[in-house]
């Protein structure tokens, strides 16, 4: 069997405004120890709004072979960032076709958002 491996895209929570990001720092912890648990290979890719976040997003998405890319609560749920995730959408699909897109509730679900398409 051939090694899994996922990209996890997501907001940077230490470059967010107004948020402590030691939560979300820890929760991100976890959700990386929980692919570990499974055995799994998982890259981040984590972006500010700000900071041309699509660059950021095409230099992790054909930095590797993915089997499936999830894509966070933070940049789907947040209806200002309604454009970069769909923006993000049609990345993976341009730059990973083959990948299944997955989304999570949080980051310490992100293995079992993957999991649901492995």
């Amino acid at each position: 069997m051939t090694q899994a491996r996922v990209l996890v895209i997501g907001l940077d929570p230490a470059k967010l405004q107004g948020w402590d990001p030691e939560p979300i720092q820890a929760a991100i912890a976890r959700g990386r120890a929980r692919f570990d648990d499974h055995g799994i290979e998982a890259d981040w890719c984590e972006v500010a709004p700000d900071e041309n976040p699509e660059e950021a997003i095409v230099e992790a998405l054909t930095g590797g072979r993915y089997a499936c890319v999830v894509i966070g609560g933070g940049i789907r749920k947040h209806e200002p960032l309604l454009e970069l995730f769909e923006k993000a959408v049609n990345l993976v699909r341009r730059h990973a076709p083959d990948a299944a897109i997955a989304f999570n509730s949080s980051p310490e679900d992100c293995a079992d958002a993957a999991l649901r398409w492995l």
